[in-house]
């Protein structure tokens, strides 16, 4: 893989973080209103980064073969 079909990785596999999250934002929102446990706490949110392949390591990983 190049490096910029690296970089379009990247990108894409963000989008897909940032949309998730962002249902799981207004999941809450909504459980919240109706008096409802949050469905997603904070440990939730922080896996979507290893899910989609972007956290640190994958990174470190895709970007230098280590």
């Amino acid at each position: 893989m190049t490096d910029e079909q690296k970089a379009a990785y990247v990108v894409a596999a963000s989008v897909e973080a940032f949309a998730e999250i962002q249902g799981m934002i207004t999941t809450n929102k909504e459980r919240e209103a109706d008096g409802k446990a949050l469905a997603y706490d904070e440990e939730a949110f922080s896996k979507i980064a290893y899910k989609h392949g972007i956290d640190n390591n994958s990174m470190i990983i895709l970007f230098h073969g280590h």
